[in-house]
């Protein structure tokens, strides 16, 4: 049997008096893009979260290769935070920094690695996300969409193991959410390794190669968008999509 690149056991997290995530285990294979929908409120953000040790989880654990990381141990969560990079909603850019640097900063802060040789791999990632040409502007002179892109650069150029993205379009205007999920679909054609959550149907239908759905703080159901989305199919995760394409229409 194939080891995981990443597995959540038994996940819970309780915040105060609320119980937001309950037993939530994950599976992610090499390669593997995973799609997280459900309901606001439903645990996805506190679950990659929850990944990255951003917020600790009561009980479960987590393993990367199989290993089993101890959360306690500074140098261990370090070194696993290094495999694990995390893209969140709000771009969290340096303003004072131009793309450049905001790319270069955690090459050079994190991994020591020398100015010119962290720019260059910042340059190189840049050009991968299409934005070589931007290199020397400010976050307040970048769009929604390329201060993402900025964001997943930065990432990338730690080179790791999984990446994990939490809603990475939900704060773009509509016109802009298309060349950010560009950028990401070209990952997933690399084979990198994803969780992804996003309200984006029809690209977690084209891309994803398992769709799970959260409610409650719990998965109710996973499996391939063939599985779950295919017409005819009654499932929960359909249900959902269908009210999210309902309701969107709505607004229109």
């Amino acid at each position: 049997m194939t080891v995981p690149i990443l597995f959540a056991r038994d996940i819970c997290v309780t915040i105060g008096s609320n119980e937001i995530l309950k037993n939530v285990s994950l599976s992610l294979p090499k390669g593997s893009l995973k799609v997280l929908i459900g309901p606001s409120g439903a645990g996805k953000s506190t679950f990659l979260q929850t990944l990255n040790h951003l917020i600790p989880h009561d009980s479960g654990c987590l393993e990367l290769n199989g290993k089993e990381i101890n959360l306690n141990n500074k140098r261990e969560l370090y070194a696993y935070r290094q495999q694990v990079g995390m893209i969140f909603q709000d771009f969290n850019l340096f303003d004072h920094l131009n793309a450049l640097d905001n790319v270069a900063i955690a090459l050079r802060k994190v991994k020591g690695v020398e100015r010119q040789t962290a720019h260059n791999r910042a340059m190189q990632e840049l050009k991968r996300v299409g934005l070589e040409d931007k290199a020397t502007l400010y976050p307040a002179e970048l769009s929604g969409g390329q201060k993402q892109r900025v964001a997943i650069a930065r990432a990338l150029a730690m080179d790791p193991t999984v990446l994990l993205l939490d809603e990475p379009t939900s704060a773009l205007d509509p016109e802009l959410i298309g060349e950010v999920l560009a950028v990401i679909r070209d990952l997933t054609r690399d084979g990198l390794t994803m969780v992804m959550a996003t309200h984006q149907m029809d690209f977690a239908r084209a891309l994803a190669h398992e769709i799970v759905f959260m409610q409650d703080g719990e998965i109710i159901e996973q499996g391939s968008p063939e599985e779950l989305l295919q017409e005819g199919t009654s499932s929960r995760t359909r249900d959902f999509c269908a009210r999210l394409v309902t309701a969107i229409d709505d607004k229109r």
